[in-house]
């Protein structure tokens, strides 16, 4: 019986190897993975970040695109276009339209969810004039009431217009529909994946959860998917884990960076659960898969909550702080590692209340500034094996 059971997790944990390699292979080469769609008559739409409806993309027949930055690139056209405040994601995913990293796209979706990407997307319209179509998606602000609600839509109609333009398809209410589960099983999968990888840090270091989630923005939704499913199958199967090193949570906009996770796994720290936008944040609502699909996607984005890019209008009870607090607890991590995106305004402006809410709670934390230029690591590995230390 025992030696039945080790060698059905002795699969499990091969099964998991290998899924993870497909993942990875998939994050190594994107722009490869661009001309295989191209390959099969498959158009791509680049989306920035976030909370861009992927969905219309999807109903529309083609593929979306993350667009967030690169760590391997440098700026250098793009600095023609930018303010030297913008964050190195924007600037350096302008930077991959201009200098042909990009060129297979055939259009690209610009939200305005911050103080950079609003003027930033129109950087993007002239510097893609004639080039590529840019299609500018302004986000309320006062999200939640019927107003808000409305402008949305009217938002997404605009998107839905300009994406039937550049696919030749009519988006239809049962094609958004079906595009709406598509996208709602992709987020089941992520947030059980996070919720296993938390389990199981023995069998996911922090490196190979991170590309397991960055896939998603480079893969099909429903290819990712379903080999997410099969990974989490695979993940379920395995014992109980006896780990013996620190667990963290992960805050800030992006995280991404594989020799900053190195740092954590040579340190002996898990990642427990994240409060990440490239991560957590992007799937942790669901659209209703019935009635008006349009109207749908728009209540989703106004039952978005807890992220410091949007408008809460309880923001004088600090609840977004509260509920990374709770979710550090929640998740049994020992602390918290905030990575503080150089130039991010909102992110800058919430930590002292942030830090207030984890130091009344006693929780120990960290900020690490971070940048996409980054290419020594010898601080925030100093920084990061001190905290070890401390957890």
């Amino acid at each position: 019986m025992e030696a039945n059971q080790a060698k059905k997790e002795a699969e499990a944990q091969m099964s998991t190897e290998v899924l993870l390699n497909e993942f990875k292979e998939f994050l190594n080469t994107p722009y490869r993975v661009i001309s295989a769609y191209k390959q099969e008559g498959k158009k791509v739409i680049g989306v920035l970040p976030y909370f861009a409806p992927v969905e219309l993309v999807v109903a529309a027949g083609m593929v979306p695109m993350g667009i967030w930055g690169s760590n391997k690139k440098t700026i250098a056209q793009a600095k023609e276009y930018c303010a030297t405040f913008y964050c190195t994601i924007a600037q350096l995913a302008l930077e991959m339209l201009l200098d042909g990293t990009l060129d297979q796209l055939d259009g690209i979706i610009t939200p305005t969810i911050c103080d950079t990407l609003r003027p930033m997307s129109q950087n993007f319209r002239v510097a893609m004039e004639g080039k590529l179509p840019c299609i500018f998606l302004a986000h309320p602000q006062n999200r939640k009431p019927a107003f808000g609600l409305q402008f949305t839509v009217d938002q997404y109609m605009h998107v839905k217009s300009e994406l039937e333009k550049i696919s030749g398809n009519t988006i239809t209410d049962e094609a958004l529909r079906d595009a709406i589960k598509v996208m709602n099983r992709s987020r089941k999968a992520r947030r059980e994946f996070v919720k296993l990888a938390g389990q199981h840090p023995e069998a996911i270091s922090a490196v190979e959860r991170s590309a397991v989630l960055r896939s998603a923005w480079f893969m099909e939704p429903a290819v990712h998917a379903q080999k997410l499913e099969e990974l989490n199958e695979e993940l379920s199967k395995l014992p109980a884990s006896n780990w013996k090193g620190r667990k963290v949570v992960t805050s800030g906009i992006i995280c991404d960076n594989p020799k900053l996770l190195q740092i954590f796994d040579d340190n002996n720290i898990a990642i427990a659960a994240d409060d990440v936008a490239q991560e957590t944040r992007a799937f942790r609502v669901d659209a209703s898969e019935e009635g008006d699909p349009m109207m749908a996607l728009a209540q989703q984005f106004a039952d978005q909550d807890y992220d410091v890019l949007l408008y809460d209008e309880y923001s004088n009870k600090n609840r977004r702080a509260d509920y990374v607090v709770q979710m550090v607890k929640e998740s049994g991590a020992q602390g918290l590692v905030l990575f503080m995106q150089q130039f991010c305004d909102p992110e800058e402006m919430e930590y002292p209340y942030l830090k207030k809410a984890l130091d009344d709670a006693g929780i120990p934390h960290i900020k690490l500034g971070v940048d996409q230029q980054m290419r020594d690591f010898g601080q925030a590995s100093t920084a990061i094996q001190a905290f070890a230390d401390v957890l």
